[in-house]
């Protein structure tokens, strides 16, 4: 299951993306927000998001604001959360392959919906390498106990 969730400017292309995954056969469970006319705030959708998967309910996330950047910093603030900012389809492969990227952040005011449905599609298709990758995965890791308390 991907759990997915934006703030309202990543709303309209949070609704493209749920709809591309779902008739592509994904599963998807949606934390919001459920309109664009409405402000929040990013950091309620990215963590919600990282919860699911930190906890295990979702396999991976997709968040949406305006930039992606200030979702994903509130999301990488969840230990264990690894979330990438993507503007193109190499950025997407890279972070999955080399960085284990489990939260795929995009920004709506940055990419374009064909752009953001490439994006998806490759990092969903996009798998974790390992070798000298984990061993710095793994230091995020350590990063993470030192500093996440």
């Amino acid at each position: 299951m991907i759990a997915i969730g934006s703030d309202h400017a990543g709303y309209s292309l949070k609704v493209e993306i749920v709809k591309y995954l779902k008739e592509n056969g994904y599963e998807v469970k949606d934390y919001g927000t459920h309109d664009r006319d409405n402000s929040v705030d990013y950091p309620d959708y990215g963590l919600a998001v990282a919860e699911a998967v930190k906890n295990g309910e979702c396999e991976k996330g997709i968040i949406v604001c305006g930039t992606g950047i200030g979702i994903s910093i509130s999301a990488n603030k969840v230990s264990g959360i690894r979330a990438a900012v993507c503007t193109d389809s190499y950025m997407a492969k890279m972070s999955r392959e080399h960085n284990d990227a489990n939260v795929l952040a995009l920004g709506s005011r940055v990419v374009g919906v064909g752009l953001a449905l490439d994006i998806v599609e490759t990092w969903l298709k996009s798998e974790f390498v390992g070798g000298r990758h984990k061993t710095r995965v793994d230091k995020i890791g350590e990063v993470e106990k030192k500093y996440l308390k």
